[in-house]
């Protein structure tokens, strides 16, 4: 791949998934930002961004974005598959209807976009497609069964898809955000189940409320995403994995130094 790559970033509206299409486009890369909401990706527009709407659930939105990359450009040498949301509370209390709604954005969407997309770089027999999981794909969090469920299966078909497209010279690299300042938090609060609160599981529900007005943690600045996500994008041979951000270390060599016993006790400590 030459230096200026074609690069096609979801969930490029808001959070990190704007800040590095900005520092990408400032770069110099021609990069092609997708959201279903155009009007908050305007800024990127003036700076020389390509903007398209495109929901990750809509096949027709998919196939027309892809179509017009490569008409424009011949070619897409990095997707990155960034968009995704939070659906938090208990799994009892959750509809069905929410949970599929999950993991259409945050998994069906991956694999959707990336069936679109691979065919143009296995012709050019190079390419780099980035997933974003989350620490929470190797660790987990009260009330986030059916996000961190969704945030492990990117892991997996990430290792999978890594291996599959080896002999094509198609790298596949996982990032793994820990806690930034973005606006994750209050997608959280939007998808949460506040019903829950006078429920069968209103003491750990109200305790996971408290501790969103409160985080035990302070959230690393985006700019740290930005950066790796052009670290990963510059690398000749970049690795499978980047664990970045606040709290990702610390809670993910935990969980693999001490087990999952002292792991839920820290998580239950911090429900009380």
């Amino acid at each position: 791949m030459s230096n200026k790559k074609v690069i096609l970033v979801t969930g490029a509206s808001s959070g990190m998934g704007k800040l590095s299409a900005q520092d990408l486009i400032k770069a110099g890369h021609i990069v092609y930002c997708v959201a279903r909401s155009v009007d908050k990706m305007k800024d990127l527009e003036q700076i020389g961004g390509h903007v398209m709407k495109m929901d990750v659930t809509n096949e027709a939105d998919i196939e027309a974005v892809v179509a017009k990359v490569i008409k424009e450009q011949g070619r897409i040498d990095v997707l990155w598959n960034n968009a995704g949301y939070g659906l938090y509370g208990p799994v009892e209390d959750l509809s069905m209807e929410k949970v599929q709604q999950q993991f259409e954005v945050n998994v069906y969407g991956v694999a959707r976009l990336t069936k679109a997309v691979l065919p143009y770089m296995r012709e050019k027999r190079e390419g780099l497609i980035l997933n974003t999981s989350s620490m929470g794909g190797k660790i987990y969090t009260p009330l986030g069964a059916w996000y961190h469920a969704t945030k492990h299966a990117i892991e997996g078909f990430s290792d999978c898809l890594r291996i599959e497209l080896k002999e094509f010279n198609i790298k596949v690299v996982v990032l793994e955000p820990g806690m930034i300042n973005t606006g994750f938090t209050q997608g959280v609060r939007d998808n949460f189940s506040f019903e829950s609160q006078n429920g069968p599981y209103k003491t750990v529900v109200n305790a996971y409320i408290k501790a969103m007005e409160n985080p035990p943690m302070k959230g690393s600045d985006p700019k740290v995403i930005s950066n790796t996500v052009l670290k990963i994008i510059n690398a000749r041979r970049p690795k499978t994995r980047y664990l970045v951000g606040q709290g990702s270390h610390f809670l993910v060599g935990l969980r693999r130094l001490f087990g999952d016993r002292v792991y839920d006790a820290l998580m239950l400590r911090q429900m009380r």
